[in-house]
């Protein structure tokens, strides 16, 4: 955290942010969730990230899974996927 004071949503919670404040979003549900501004003030961070590639991410709010794939690729072209389990195809859907 920068600067302003960003709101920090937890699954154990809210928590106000101020300057110098560092947050970890471990991977799964007993991650940090999301951080927001509800303030009239600018609010600056710093985001630092771990992603893999392929990676997969599972969002508890919504119900999603992501799928991301092709990050380094030279041409610009990644694959990306989002899609509910509820939603999903079979393995074999449109095989013959």
């Amino acid at each position: 955290m920068v600067s302003g004071a960003p709101t920090l949503r937890t699954p154990d919670g809210e928590l106000a942010l101020r300057p110098w404040d560092v947050a970890v979003f471990v991977r799964g549900a007993a991650g940090a969730h999301e951080v927001r501004n509800d303030s009239d003030d600018p609010a600056r961070v710093v985001i630092l990230s771990t992603a893999s590639d392929p990676e997969v991410c599972v969002y508890p709010d919504s119900g999603k899974v992501g799928v991301f794939a092709g990050w380094s690729r030279t041409d610009g072209q990644r694959v990306q996927l989002m899609n509910r389990p509820e939603a999903n195809l079979d393995y074999f859907e449109g095989e013959t």
